[in-house]
């Protein structure tokens, strides 16, 4: 038998073993998500921001809650310090950071496990600056949960807490687009 009739043969056989595949072939326009009741607590878009205690790689502890109140918004920016992750950071420091003062940036590391691993990423990383602080996600993956996060998800809430923008980072445009149009 020929390869290319062995592959064909595990192909078909492959797909026979999706169930309901004519289903995906003529999908319906309906949004099959649960609806988001704005003011509600949780991570999407329009909904009240969860609140959490996290330590910075200094060792002191930040708290959502206070730093929305003294701030006209916070961004939490979800980093694993990859390849990636380091081109969106340093787009931000560049073309984001500067022009928001009145914005709290913070860098969530969800995969160094400690403050001592952290901030020896942080430092090694480049990323020591007065302009954003880099905050440690607990053994629970408290702000991963909370948040819905992971490498690139980009959080902005509001000075009320609610949550404006809660995506991948991209290019920056979106975040400056958010922070310019829906912040005060």
């Amino acid at each position: 038998m020929s390869l290319n009739k062995i592959a064909l043969i595990l192909m078909l056989f492959m797909l026979t073993a999706c169930n309901d595949l004519l289903d995906d072939l003529s999908p319906s326009s309906s949004d099959k998500r649960t609806e988001v009741v704005p003011g509600s607590l949780g991570y999407q878009v329009s909904q009240l921001a969860p609140d959490m205690s996290l330590f910075n790689t200094v060792s002191t502890p930040v708290t959502l809650s206070a730093e929305i109140a003294t701030a006209d918004a916070v961004v939490l920016y979800f980093t694993m310090w990859c390849p990636v992750c380091d081109t969106h950071m340093s787009d931000m420091r560049s073309n984001v950071i500067p022009s928001f003062a009145s914005v709290k940036f913070y860098f969530v590391d969800y995969v160094s496990g400690t403050v001592s691993n952290a901030r020896i990423a942080q430092v090694s990383n480049g990323y020591v600056s007065t302009a954003f602080d880099v905050l440690v996600d607990d053994a629970n993956h408290t702000a991963v949960n909370l948040f819905n996060g992971t490498m690139g998800t980009t959080v902005v809430i509001d000075n009320t807490g609610i949550i404006q923008m809660n995506e991948d980072y991209k290019d920056g445009s979106k975040l400056i687009t958010v922070l310019t149009e829906r912040v005060p």
